[in-house]
């Protein structure tokens, strides 16, 4: 059996993550305290970003962000249908609505043709998601931006240290939104969450997440939430960060052998559009995406469907403004995510591609 993931920290990590908590547990001090200020300087350095602002998750960063710009009923936020519906529930935490723009067929990152004929007067920012580790269209949609001053939050939960045209995502609009969930490229041990930028509205940021606090007991501002990173949290990820490049650069590697191998196989690879790619999965398209993913699951071999059912068909949208998606649509239908982790062995991706390479499409 070939897992999808694995989630299990080395034995080195493991005794290194250990001392962290022994270290926090020893401290006294759970939350907002050392671990969180150091890991925030060091998120932020890592991230090519002035500040870094710890938070409870990236449903949370996303939301905040938005908070600290205003959003709220009446407004409107443009979004990509391709993604964890936790981005769209990010603005919907807002009481602002989510519009959903139609991807590009060859990055599956939103479409910035099909943003700039959905901006109206109520468009209040543009949330661009990085979708699998791959950056979106951010030079187009950074004139968009300009041109109708209209802020850009970027999605980074998947896409940690990718860059785009050589720019750090999460430095390219005002605001970068990642999430530390355990599967991600930097993962916590339970839920976690960041904010990057380059403004001084990181303080604004940070009191917000602690209830709109400006002092202790002193609530200020009227849309601020309970939304701490923890010191456990913080004290695990400054374990894992130091390690991020090294991953990163095996990520890499393991796509090019998966690219390679797969050049003539049974499905369809999408394009690697920037060489800042970071691969938070590999995924491929094949139009019977169900019979192959039964054919792997017969050879031992776990896949799974990232993501099936585009947000605007999600039940929870049903209120949003109707989305014309066709793209999204069809692959929804036909994207499969193979296993795919830094730990994983050549020999282990040398199986799978053959295993999918001995598809037989009828």
């Amino acid at each position: 059996m070939i897992p999808f993931n694995s989630l299990t920290p080395a034995a080195d990590e493991a005794r290194a993550i250990r001392a962290a908590v022994d270290r926090v547990i020893s401290s006294g001090r759970f939350v907002l305290g050392a671990e969180l200020d150091a890991f925030e300087h060091e998120f932020a350095a890592a991230s090519g970003a002035k500040y870094a602002v710890g938070v409870g998750n990236g449903t949370d960063a996303i939301a905040l962000v938005l908070r600290s710009l205003s959003i709220g009923p009446g407004d409107e936020v443009i979004t990509t249908p391709l993604s964890a519906a936790f981005t769209a529930l990010a603005i919907t935490m807002t009481g602002a609505t989510p519009v959903f723009a139609d991807i590009d067929p060859v990055r599956l990152t939103i479409d910035p043709e099909r943003v700039a004929a959905l901006i109206t007067p109520k468009t209040k920012a543009i949330v661009p998601v990085h979708l699998y580790g791959q950056a979106a269209d951010m030079t187009t949609l950074l004139h968009l931006s300009a041109q109708h001053d209209v802020p850009i939050v970027e999605d980074c939960c998947q896409a940690h240290l990718a860059t785009s045209e050589g720019e750090p995502v999460g430095t390219i609009g005002e605001y970068g939104a990642f999430s530390f969930y355990p599967t991600k490229n930097l993962g916590a041990l339970g839920d976690a969450g960041a904010i990057v930028t380059d403004l001084d509205g990181a303080n604004y940021l940070r009191q917000l997440r602690n209830g709109g606090q400006t002092d202790r007991y002193r609530h200020y501002w009227s849309g601020g939430v309970n939304s701490r990173l923890d010191e456990l949290q913080a004290a695990i990820l400054r374990v894992r960060l130091p390690g991020l490049a090294a991953a990163t650069a095996r990520r890499r590697s393991l796509a090019a052998r998966y690219r390679a191998l797969l050049n003539d196989a049974p499905v369809d690879v999408p394009r690697e559009c920037d060489p800042g790619h970071v691969y938070h999965l590999f995924v491929v398209r094949s139009r019977m995406r169900d019979a192959l993913q039964a054919h792997l699951a017969a050879a031992g071999i776990e896949t799974l469907i990232h993501y099936p059912v585009p947000i605007p068909d999600q039940e929870a949208f049903a209120g949003a403004p109707h989305a014309d998606c066709p793209v999204a649509r069809q692959v929804c239908g036909e994207l499969l995510s193979l296993p795919f982790y830094p730990s994983m062995s050549d020999a282990d991706v040398d199986f799978v591609a053959g295993a999918v390479k001995k598809f037989e499409t009828r």
